[in-house]
């Protein structure tokens, strides 16, 4: 059996394309260049000539061919086009998802069909298996991989069955140190090689600068909201007393309105529990109409008008003119174009005088407005409830795909290396609807949400407005 290795020059890849070799494959390498462009890098010029020089010692030091093609006119279409398009909407994509489903498991596996591979084979951390369905069909399924810090399943969200008929993952059930000591062992040129990060293909960037590219700057109010706004806010009334209706018998008390969530090196890793016994009653989300659940899984809009007046200042009574004191809100500054900025973030925004961290809360993209919040606890941050349009469900098992009606509990994460969350899946003929047990951090539309029983990825979905 004929299997090309997506050599990239990294450790994991060098390692499954050596465990490959030994297990007696008949293995050649493909390295792909997907990007030219420097613009907007943090690293040196060329970096991909040094990740192919190294993937080219490692596979003359394995002892298997190498080729390398070149995909990066298929990256910008299918990748980085899209990533300009999302921002521009005022969403947020993740281009590594979009990455594995169009470039690796798509071009690439039809370039290494063509040079004669019957599978390819990547050095993702996740395991895949097959089992017989109910038609005698082979149904292919993918798991998170064994080491609980390096689970990359999240990154293959998108994938079909026919893409994963032709995967393999060699280290899936590996952990990362001993990834490394076998690369040691092995003298791999690679093996000392820092993993990669950033953008896929693209690597470390300065997100701004490269989305200026494409995506014009545009001066904007930074308006900061209080906590105030929310008392007055009918949007957030809403939410709290339905989610406080849905409360299961006994478990009123549990209900919360606000993430304790600071950031995924300091929460609770909950991936290798049992499925916690739910917070709300399944009766009474399953009585919920579409448009209640459209509702509650809509993110806050914020419309505050701020009104000047005029002042004298100075010895000179120079008339000058200044916003008046607005009780629930304030603008703090200026920014550069809200396209530039997504949902939880505070780096890059260049505003002081607060006691803790500031927060993006919301972008509104109409009036070039970023909206923003104090501290991790801010009212704002928080969202128990999303949306998935009809369109963009996947389902990986298409066979447990769910029908309309129907409502069940998985394990839920909407960004990677999150620890798995409890959540009501409801479809409904609009799309489907995630609830959380608890108040999930920094929902952001564009990202995908990925829904897990046990280990088994099942599927996933772009998280809608």
């Amino acid at each position: 059996m004929k299997v090309c290795i997506g050599l990239s020059g990294g450790v994991d890849s060098s390692v499954a394309a050596l465990l490959l070799k030994k297990a007696g494959y008949d293995v050649f390498a493909l390295f792909m260049q997907n990007w030219h462009d420097t613009e907007g890098t943090l690293h040196g010029d060329c970096e991909w000539e040094e990740d192919r020089f190294v993937a080219e010692m490692v596979a003359r030091k394995i002892g298997i061919p190498f080729y390398f093609v070149d995909l990066s006119e298929e990256y910008r279409k299918r990748v980085v086009d899209y990533m300009f398009d999302e921002y521009s909407k005022g969403r947020t994509p993740n281009p590594d998802v979009l990455c594995n489903r169009e470039i690796k498991f798509d071009a690439f596996l039809k370039c290494a069909e063509k040079l004669g591979a019957d599978y390819v084979a990547t050095g993702h951390y996740c395991r895949k298996d097959e089992i017989k369905g109910a038609d005698g069909k082979p149904v292919y399924r993918i798991f998170a991989g064994s080491d609980p810090n390096k689970d990359q399943s999240y990154f293959l969200c998108q994938l079909t069955q026919a893409q994963l008929s032709k995967a393999l993952f060699p280290i899936g059930d590996i952990l990362k140190p001993e990834v490394r000591r076998i690369a040691a062992e092995a003298d791999l040129p690679s093996a000392d090689k820092k993993d990669s990060q950033g953008i896929c293909f693209v690597g470390k960037v300065d997100l701004p600068v490269f989305l200026q590219q494409k995506l014009k700057p545009a001066e904007g109010d930074v308006v900061e909201i209080f906590d105030s706004y929310y008392g007055n806010d009918s949007h957030y009334r809403y939410v709290a007393e339905t989610l406080r209706s849905l409360a299961a018998e006994g478990r009123s008390d549990d209900v919360r309105l606000i993430t304790d969530y600071i950031s995924e090196d300091k929460c609770h890793d909950s991936s290798q529990e049992s499925p916690a016994e739910p917070v709300f009653s399944r009766e009474k989300v399953a009585a919920l109409s579409d448009e209640q659940l459209m509702r509650l899984a809509a993110p806050f809009h914020y419309d505050i008008d701020f009104e000047t007046e005029t002042y004298r200042s100075g010895k000179k009574h120079v008339k000058k003119t200044r916003y008046k004191e607005n009780p629930y809100g304030k603008i703090i500054g200026r920014h550069d174009g809200a396209q530039f900025y997504t949902i939880g973030q505070r780096k890059g925004l260049n505003i002081g005088g607060h006691k803790d961290s500031v927060f993006v809360i919301a972008t509104d993209m109409v009036s070039n407005r970023i909206y923003v919040g104090e501290g991790h606890t801010h009212k704002g941050l928080s969202r128990s409830c999303l949306m998935i349009s009809s369109e963009d469900i996947h389902w990986i098992r298409e066979d447990l795909a769910m029908e309309v009606g129907e409502i069940r509990r998985y394990r839920v994460r909407i960004r990677y290396r999150q620890p798995l969350q409890d959540a009501f899946l409801i479809r409904r003929p609009c799309g489907l609807f995630i609830l959380f047990d608890k108040p999930q951090r920094g929902i952001t539309s564009g990202q995908f949400a990925v829904w897990y029983d046990g280990d088994e990825m099942l599927g996933s979905g772009v998280i809608a407005e």
